[in-house]
């Protein structure tokens, strides 16, 4: 999953301290959309028109061991019933930065299905 510009701007402004809203359970949403628009790291949300929703953090999510983060959002029968084809990590409900987004074909989602989405970011040394 690519990381956005936003997203390494972030890195750089909390590595100095300077205040940020963290990717903490009480931020962090896991976003899913149905544009296929491929990747640019200039891009700041979902590319999708309508078809796409942000979730909250399941309890104790998200984690992190040694140098891998995973993010996990529950999407219940009303929600994101749509064709997911792209999905992202961000530290808000709405606006705020958006990590990183990765175009994907997940499947149709139905109001008859939960999905759970879980996201792996390995954070690797060039």
């Amino acid at each position: 999953m690519a990381l956005t510009n936003a997203g390494r701007d972030f890195i750089a402004t909390d590595i100095v301290g300077e205040a940020v809203t963290e990717y903490n359970n009480a931020n962090a949403h896991l976003g899913v959309g149905d544009s296929t628009a491929v990747f640019a790291a200039s891009q700041t949300d979902l590319q999708a028109a309508s078809n796409k929703l942000r979730k909250a953090m399941e309890a104790t999510y998200p984690t992190r061991a040694a140098n891998v983060l995973t993010f996990r959002s529950l999407f219940a029968t009303g929600d994101a019933n749509f064709a997911w084809a792209e999905w992202g990590v961000f530290n808000g409900a709405s606006a705020n930065t958006m990590l990183s987004r990765k175009v994907e074909a997940l499947g149709t989602k139905t109001s008859a299905q939960s999905w759970q989405l879980t996201a792996t970011i390995t954070v690797v040394a060039a």
